[in-house]
């Protein structure tokens, strides 16, 4: 319900001081004190999410944000501070989807907070990779284990029959030796994997975030897959970074990171998906 919407802007301002010296408590108390004299305004909920981060009040600051998109609908802030707060809980497809679209949104109205829309994707899918790559590990090791299970009980069953020291002596050496390779192949495995699966930022679009294949360059130098780029342009004729006019013609092709990009992903076919 609508409050005292005058009373709500002094507090809000009140708060913004004290978040800009860095006193967050006091800045979240006076955002909450804005939302009980006025509830409806969208700005007073990101405000004190944002306060709640910096307490590490990531829970409360998620629900500030989804209270804030109920009242407002899309909202570019909302889900960049959703983001950073599912980020911090670990839930990183979560946050990925609110990275993106907050990116979406400033892309949109080319706004000027563009960047860092830009590094919080590219964060959140770094998060989203590493976490799959230690699910990789830790089912590797897991099949591992389970295998080596597997030999161990096969060499009880057969020490169980041998007549002889000799027998057995034989059955655990084999065994041994079969496990030895089996955690040598494990192993390689693990180190050449490890190797290969990061992707470099050299190689990355930084507006579709994808694996470059095609990259042009802007006037200013820096490179964007062609097909992003060219879209870009088309609802807002802008250099991403620099904000000044830039037409299609004035893309040229980055042929020496053409050479890079098809490079990385002939020897690192897995970043196809990233």
């Amino acid at each position: 319900m609508a409050g005292d919407a005058a009373k709500a802007a002094s507090l809000k301002d009140q708060g913004n001081m004290f978040f800009t010296s860095g006193n967050f408590l006091a800045a979240e108390s006076l955002y909450s004190k804005a939302i009980i004299a006025d509830d409806t305004n969208p700005s007073l909920y990101t405000n004190r999410a944002m306060s709640r981060i910096k307490l590490a009040l990531y829970e409360s600051a998620s629900s500030d944000c989804y209270t804030c998109l109920k009242l407002s609908g899309p909202n570019m802030k909302a889900h960049f501070i959703l983001s950073q707060c599912l980020l911090s809980l670990q839930d990183v497809d979560g946050a990925l989807e609110n990275a993106l679209l907050a990116y979406r949104l400033g892309s949109e109205t080319a706004d000027k907070s563009l960047a860092h829309l830009t590094s919080q994707v590219l964060r959140c899918k770094k998060e989203r990779w590493d976490k799959r790559e230690k699910q990789r590990l830790r089912e590797g090791q897991e099949l591992e284990e389970q295998l080596v299970s597997l030999i161990k009980r096969e060499e009880w069953d057969l020490l169980t029959i041998a007549n002889t020291e000799l027998e057995r002596a034989v059955v655990q050496e084999e065994s041994e030796k079969r496990i030895g390779i089996l955690r040598a192949t494990f192993e390689a495995a693990r180190s050449a994997s490890e190797k290969k699966r990061e992707v470099p930022d050299w190689v990355i679009d930084d507006i579709s975030f994808g694996i470059m294949i095609d990259p042009v360059m802007t006037k200013t130098g820096k490179s964007y897959e062609r097909a992003s780029i060219m879209e870009a342009l088309r609802r807002h004729p802008v250099d991403p970074l620099t904000r000044e006019p830039l037409y299609p013609s004035e893309l040229r092709p980055n042929l020496g990171l053409k050479q890079a990009c098809e490079e990385f992903l002939e020897q690192n076919g897995w970043a196809v998906d990233w």
